[in-house]
């Protein structure tokens, strides 16, 4: 019906345009001039849907027109336009075009012909600018329209090529495309600590209205706050992905890009975005209007947005974004580090926070003992605040460093992994008096599957040049406690902690030749289709046990 009102009355519109031109002034501002100037082409413009959200794109300095009139009869109707910007700034108008009831060349109501008007004939008519805006945020114009009056949408990008939405209504009465935003539409910052920040806001009207279909999506990154949604999509997808334009709205797992990581915990679905500028992490939280954001980094200044979605159509309205910096996280306690003396640190996978030890040099040359109990660790040294050693951890690590008397070393241990790891530290100037042993090439116990019978099990290990105490233990277990087992298998516990009667032998044993510095043991008494997990310890001249990798042996069902 609007489409056969606008052909209708085009040809009015044309000839009030040529009589404009010559009656008034040309307007003062850019768009009244190009509005003057562009009359003439309705033919090639466009009509703006009523009722419907519309993208427009734009490349830049090339204007976009789009046009509406109102349907015949509807006398000072109310309508709105909202207008989203997804990217840079832009300057956008509402300029309107009447002619007062009457004018010659009108049809009055009744008539069935249309009256013919000279083109040369003098019209007063009406152009003025009702609205005018540049920047970048979601604005709303409300106006009353008459239907003798023909309305143009002036959108321009000076910046570079963007898109923008546009939604104009003529229906003011039905409820609202977009969720409605609460009087006071602010974030607050309740809570701040050294990787949380905990948001609240206040309730939509619209979560009240229909609760089943609306839920809060928040967004979190480290450059700035966003006014919109789709500007958030469209600064994520600028940033090298191939983000979908729905996706923060339907979180759908077959959506995610080899750059996105998805994570679901307590019942909420985050996904956050590996980005160039940092991590940018979107969570819809359902229709609760408190949040705490866990995992952020200490002391970083983080920027937050709320969205409110409306799932049935995909619209959505912005909170006022607020931002917050993470608390700085507190010096590490260090640990003194004495001539001699080992250390046992136990580091938390989870926190990955370093543990440090400080040593004062009362030598020239001194020498780091490193013995990697479990899981994987992380080195770093520092004398007098410079770096002089830095890598992961293998096994029996040795460093020697050479500086100068009371020369200040700080050694900072990290997990890599999200396990719990353990090591044993020693720090001395006398290389030639290690308290830890000697350590084959592999602490790998092997078992010889042909000899395996339903009594007895033989196992070999490796020995080193240096004469050394072994000590073999046995236990049985389940099959599904394996990979527990094993998992927990601490490489620096000694056999103390051991049942007696898991104890199977003890005994010593060289061979300067490291090729032949090889054992086995043949354990019997065993039980026949059960498995049992085998340990071997190492004993060097201080005493200090090393524990070999455990091996788990299933003796045979039948023999």
């Amino acid at each position: 019906l609007k489409m056969f009102w606008f052909w209708l009355y085009l040809p009015l519109h044309l000839l009030m345009a040529t009589s404009l031109c010559h009656s008034i002034k040309a307007p003062s501002t850019r768009y009244q001039q190009s509005f003057n100037t562009d009359l003439f082409n309705f033919y090639h413009s466009l009509i703006l849907a009523d009722g419907k959200e519309t993208t427009v794109h734009l490349l830049k300095d090339i204007p976009k027109r789009y046009y509406f009139v109102l349907e015949e009869g509807r006398v000072l109707a109310p309508f709105s336009i909202t207008v989203t910007p997804c990217d840079v700034p832009i300057e956008w108008s509402i300029l309107v075009y009447k002619s007062p009831p009457g004018f010659p060349g009108k049809a009055t109501p009744g008539d069935h012909d249309t009256q013919e008007v000279s083109k040369s004939q003098k019209v007063p008519s009406i152009v003025s600018t009702i609205f005018n805006y540049k920047g970048n945020s979601v604005e709303t114009y409300m106006g009353m329209s008459s239907h003798s009056a023909l309305y143009l949408l002036e959108f321009l990008s000076t910046e570079r090529d963007t898109h923008i939405t546009v939604y104009l209504t003529t229906d003011t009465t039905s409820g609202h495309l977009y969720p409605e935003l609460p009087m006071d539409p602010r974030l607050d910052v309740i809570g701040v600590g050294h990787t949380t920040v905990t948001l609240a806001w206040k309730h939509s009207p619209s979560v009240l209205q229909h609760r089943e279909s609306i839920q809060y999506c928040l967004l979190v990154n480290e450059k700035h706050n966003y006014k919109s949604l789709c500007a958030a999509e469209t600064a994520i997808r600028s940033s090298g992905m191939k983000l979908p334009a729905t996706l923060a709205l339907s979180l759908s797992p077959y959506l995610l890009e080899p750059q996105q990581v998805m994570i679901l915990s307590n019942s909420e679905l985050s996904i956050i975005n590996k980005v160039s500028s940092g991590e940018v992490r979107q969570v819809c939280v359902g229709t609760r209007n408190t949040y705490t954001v866990p995992n952020l980094s200490p002391s970083t200044q983080y920027y937050f947005d709320v969205f409110i979605v409306n799932l049935l159509t995909n619209a959505s309205a912005a909170y006022t974004g607020t931002f917050a910096r993470t608390l700085e996280e507190p010096e590490p306690k260090v640990t003194e580090l004495k001539d001699g003396k080992v250390i046992h640190v136990v580091l938390d996978g989870k926190k990955q926070k370093f543990y440090s030890l400080q040593y004062r040099a009362r030598h020239k040359k001194i020498h780091f003992t490193f013995l990697l109990c479990r899981g994987q660790i992380r080195v770093h040294i520092t004398r007098n605040g410079k770096t002089v050693a830095s890598e992961n951890l293998s096994g029996l690590r040795y460093l020697s460093l050479k500086g100068k008397l009371l020369d200040t070393y700080l050694v900072q241990l990290r997990s890599t992994e999200e396990s719990n790891s353990s090591v044993k530290v020693q720090a001395s100037p006398h290389f030639h008096k290690p308290l830890f042993p000697l350590l084959p090439e592999s602490l790998k116990i092997k078992s010889f599957s042909k000899l395996r019978t339903c009594r007895s099990v033989t196992i070999a290990w490796l020995g080193t040049q240096e004469e050394s105490k072994y000590c073999v233990y046995r236990k049985k277990i389940e099959e599904d406690q394996i990979w527990g087992e094993l998992q927990s298998a601490d490489r620096c516990s000694g056999p103390e902690s051991r049942h007696k009667s898991e104890k199977v032998l003890c005994k010593y044993f060289y061979d300067l030749n490291l090729q032949r510095a090889v054992t086995t043991e043949t354990i019997k008494g065993l039980e026949a289709g059960t498995f049992y997990l085998f340990d071997v310890y190492l004993f060097g001249p201080s005493g200090i046990p090393v524990r070999y990798h455990s091996k788990v042996v299933k003796t045979r069902k039948k023999c």
